[in-house]
C-alpha cells in the first residue's frame, strides 16, 4: 500500500504557465528580441528555468547572452510568480483528503528551490509536507535527487511512493527513482505521451487521481 504522494509542481498542481510566459517575454523584449507564443513556452517547460529562457531565445544567441536574459528573466519572475498563477481546480481538494487520510506528501519540482517553497507554501500550506526544487545539492529531473531526499526526510521507502506528474520527464524521474508513476493530462503535455512512454496509470481529473492513488 503507498502512504507517500510526491507530485510535480508546474503543470500538475499549479497552472503557472501565463506567468512564466510573461517572464520570459519580459526578458525577451528587455534585450530585444522576438516574442514567444504561450504554445512555443508550454513546449519549452519541463527541464528547469534556465532550460526554459535558452530554448526560448534566437538560435545562436551566445552564451554571455542568454544568461544575461535569463538574470532579466529570473529578477522579474520573483517579483511575478504569482500574478495569475492558481491551483488546478480540484487540486487543493486533493492534497488535503490525502492528508487526512494520513498519506505523506511532497513536490519535487525543476523550478528553483525558493520559488517551489514559496509557491507551496503560499497554495498548500501544511497540505505539503516537504517541498524540494532544484539547487546545488539536488540536481533537476529526470535526476532522483530530490526523491530520494523527500523520502529521506518523510522516512519512506520507494515501494511505498508514488509520483504523480504531467510531463515525460516526470515519467522518467520516477523510473529513474525507482517509485511508481501516475500521470495527469491536464498539463503541459499531452495524455497519449505519457501513455506511449509506458504510463499505466493516467488521470483525467483530480477526483480520478484521488481514487488512483488510494487504490494502490
Amino acid at each position: 500500500m503507498k502512504n507517500t504522494v510526491i507530485f510535480d509542481l508546474d503543470g500538475t498542481l499549479l497552472d503557472t504557465l501565463t506567468d512564466l510566459a510573461a517572464s520570459v517575454n519580459y526578458a525577451l523584449d528587455t534585450m530585444g528580441y522576438p516574442l514567444r507564443t504561450k504554445s512555443e513556452i508550454c513546449s519549452f517547460v519541463g527541464n528547469g528555468v534556465r532550460l526554459l529562457v535558452s530554448r526560448a531565445v534566437p538560435e545562436n544567441t551566445s552564451r554571455e547572452d542568454a544568461d544575461k536574459t535569463f538574470g532579466i528573466f529570473s529578477e522579474y519572475y520573483a517579483k511575478h510568480m504569482n500574478d495569475t498563477t492558481r491551483p488546478y481546480a480540484g487540486l487543493c481538494e486533493v492534497l488535503a483528503e490525502l492528508k487526512k487520510r494520513g498519506y505523506k506528501t511532497a513536490v519535487v519540482s525543476n523550478k528553483y528551490d525558493v520559488a517551489v517553497k514559496h509557491l507551496c507554501k503560499d497554495f498548500f500550506g501544511a497540505n505539503v509536507d516537504i517541498a524540494v526544487g532544484e539547487s546545488e545539492k539536488i540536481k533537476r529531473k529526470p535526476s532522483p535527487d530530490g526523491v530520494y531526499a523527500v523520502l529521506k526526510e518523510l522516512n519512506s521507502q520507494k515501494e511505498q511512493a508514488v509520483y504523480v506528474g504531467d510531463a515525460d520527464t516526470d515519467f522518467n524521474t520516477a523510473k529513474n527513482a525507482e517509485v511508481d508513476f501516475v500521470g495527469v493530462s491536464w498539463g503541459f503535455r499531452p495524455r497519449d505521451l505519457l501513455i506511449s512512454l509506458g504510463a499505466k496509470k493516467v488521470a483525467d481529473t483530480p477526483r480520478e487521481l484521488l481514487e488512483i492513488l488510494t487504490e494502490m
